[in-house]
């Protein structure tokens, strides 16, 4: 590395910062939409137990635009249920990505800590 000119360290070293928070941005930024799908998702498990616990004549309504529209119990119940399987699909993909984000930043830091350890101390 002592070829190197200082401009092409330099570059070299703002790249590798770059990467790095870009990456940590991205992490917070998944993070967070993990976080929002869970909620979702939570919200939807606590409405599919409130309907199985409803006896079976009481009628359900589904919100369509400004009106309400009544639904029957295994529409509503399969309805949920998909909706639910939709977003644990989006979880795990979220936290996939989570994952390499992780491995992307600390493969930065990683760099940039090799670089500077193994300048020499001017």
């Amino acid at each position: 590395m002592a070829t190197l000119s200082d401009e092409t360290l330099r570059k070299i070293l703002n790249q590798i910062q770059q990467t790095a928070i870009q990456s940590q941005r991205a992490l917070n930024v998944s993070k967070q939409q993990i976080a929002a799908k869970e909620r979702e998702r939570r919200i939807l498990q606590l409405t599919i137990e409130e309907i199985t616990s409803l006896k079976g004549g009481v009628n359900l309504y589904k919100g369509v635009g400004k009106m309400f529209m009544n639904v029957p119990r295994p529409t509503m119940e399969r309805d949920l249920q998909s909706e639910e399987k939709e977003l644990t699909e989006d979880i795990k993909n979220l936290e996939k990505k989570s994952k390499y984000l992780e491995k992307q930043f600390n493969d930065a830091q990683a760099q940039l800590r090799d670089i500077f350890h193994s300048a020499p101390n001017q």
